[in-house]
């Protein structure tokens, strides 16, 4: 299992859609979500960033994030988050949540 951590900012107008559209996530979304070996994934928002947490326990972390970016319907799902979201500064080329660096973990 290794647990990831991303940061991306939520533009304040469309935050409160953001957050609707969280309080009930598509059912087929989720499925994907763990079809992708994504577990305890959760999101928190504070002055304009949301910060994500999860842990991936499968075996190819770039093959499931392929399958998860080629299915339509989580392309439907991003079509209707990315216009909340705004990158930011310093990410990977070709991010769009940026990665985050672990500097402590304690079990």
């Amino acid at each position: 299992m290794k647990r990831y951590g991303q940061l991306i900012g939520v533009r304040a107008e469309k935050l409160a859609e953001y957050k609707k559209l969280h309080a009930d996530v598509w059912p087929d979304i989720l499925e994907m979500i763990t079809a992708c070996g994504i577990r305890n994934y959760s999101i928190y928002e504070m002055n304009g960033l949301l910060f994500s947490y999860f842990e991936y326990v499968g075996n190819d972390f770039e093959a499931d994030m392929a399958k998860m970016a080629a299915d339509p319907r989580t392309q439907e799902w991003w079509d209707v988050c990315k216009p909340c979201q705004e990158p930011v500064e310093g990410r990977a080329p070709g991010e769009w949540w940026a990665t985050m660096q672990e500097v402590f973990h304690y079990d």
